[in-house]
């Protein structure tokens, strides 16, 4: 099949251990991001004097507590030099959508060789509570008086105005983060790998009502690289290229400001924001939902990855609680398997880069979850503030 773009694929993935928040101690954020880097020119076969570009997200932060700057990364690491250097806007939203920057690069000859990097630690900022720390502004003051003080409140208020409008139950809450501890068991580097029992989760701690414990992504620590180069050029090195086939960033005004400000229709409040990314994806490459073989969701809270479902067309709009309870996001038996590298609610939360190195294992047929034959992965960034992005990668050949 040739849909879609394939004039640049991904080659290389990279990544450091992960860890809880505050055990990656005393390595820095620099140095972490530096060994995923190296990882990551490893796994590709190419020293890491030939990287030229620059293509990050959440505008080169680090997390929110720290920076990444080119300049230090090619002093580090012996760059030589480089030919691009960017980064999308705000938060995690921008994960998928940086390979996307990395492309147009590639595309325009502006850099050969681009990598795209997330290194987080939380020992400065703790995400969790990122909103509470703030100066007060005209933005905050719709928030923290009313104790909305981090992602997880806002998302419960989004979470809750699903519930209202559609029937949807702390069930499918429920399935989602069990589903997803599922899929983190066997896997070495997880942090989570203890199962997680229906009754467990509905005796977890309420957290932002209705989300409890086990609702939220994990607060760990470390870093993941990604290396993406032209189509022709990637043929040359050690793995299969994996195409991108599709890949998109923005989004609608009404969703950024319901994030943040809430008063949005509720075609907006109660979604992921993700709904106009699809369309430019399925229009990109030609395919819909019931293509995707493998959907790696960003997921930080878990009601958004429902949210998600619904707004990439796996099942229509107010349905996401129903589908899911059916098992659908099985990694075993499921119609379309969900995160089957646990996600950053099990695996680990480096602010959406698991799901793209993930998504590059199941195209290259390594993963240890392996999708039998799956020749589409759809990874997303996002629902965050502006913008929320997705990336559809085709099986390497």
């Amino acid at each position: 099949m040739s849909n879609g773009l394939r004039d640049v694929a991904i080659v290389g993935v990279g990544a450091t251990p992960y860890y809880k928040r505050g055990g990656s101690a005393p390595q820095t954020n620099l140095e972490l991001a530096g060994k995923a880097i190296l990882a990551a020119c490893e796994d590709a076969g190419i020293s890491v004097k030939e990287i030229d570009g620059f293509a990050y997200y959440s505008g080169a932060g680090a997390g929110y507590g720290d920076k990444m700057d080119t300049a230090d990364f090619m002093e580090t690491l012996g760059i030589p030099e480089v030919t691009f250097t960017a980064s999308l806007t705000s938060g995690g939203g921008g994960a998928a959508g940086s390979i996307g920057l990395a492309r147009a690069a590639i595309v325009a000859g502006d850099a050969t060789t681009v990598v795209t990097v997330m290194t987080l630690q939380q020992h400065k900022q703790r995400l969790g509570s990122v909103f509470a720390a703030s100066a007060p502004d005209p933005i905050n003051s719709f928030l923290q008086p009313s104790g909305l003080s981090g992602p997880g409140h806002l998302m419960s208020v989004l979470a809750r105005r699903h519930m209202h409008l559609y029937g949807t139950r702390r069930d499918a809450f429920a399935e989602i983060a069990i589903s997803t501890r599922e899929n983190a068991l066997n896997r070495p580097k997880a942090i989570q790998k203890k199962p997680l029992t229906k009754e467990e989760y509905f005796n977890g701690r309420i957290i932002a009502d209705p989300l409890c414990l086990y609702d939220f992504c994990l607060e760990t620590e470390g870093a993941v690289a990604v290396i993406t180069t032209s189509a022709e050029r990637a043929k040359d090195l050690r793995q299969k290229p994996v195409p991108v086939v599709a890949v998109a960033h923005g989004g609608r005004r009404e969703w950024g400001r319901a994030f943040a400000w809430y008063g949005m229709p509720d075609e907006y409040f109660a979604s992921s924001g993700n709904a106009p990314i699809a369309k430019r994806l399925w229009d990109q490459s030609g395919l819909t939902a019931q293509d995707i073989d493998v959907a790696l969701l960003y997921d930080h809270f878990t009601p958004m990855v429902l949210m998600q479902l619904e707004d990439y067309g796996f099942c229509g709009k107010g349905e996401g609680g129903e589908f899911v309870e059916s098992g659908a996001i099985r990694y075993k038996g499921g119609s379309i398997p969900v995160n089957t590298h646990g996600g950053q609610l099990s695996e680990a939360y480096i602010i959406g880069m698991t799901h793209i190195k993930e998504a590059v294992e199941q195209m290259r047929g390594t993963a240890i979850n392996q999708v039998a034959d799956a020749e589409f992965a759809l990874a997303t960034g996002g629902p965050a503030s502006l913008p929320v992005s997705g990336l559809i990668l085709g099986s390497a050949a």
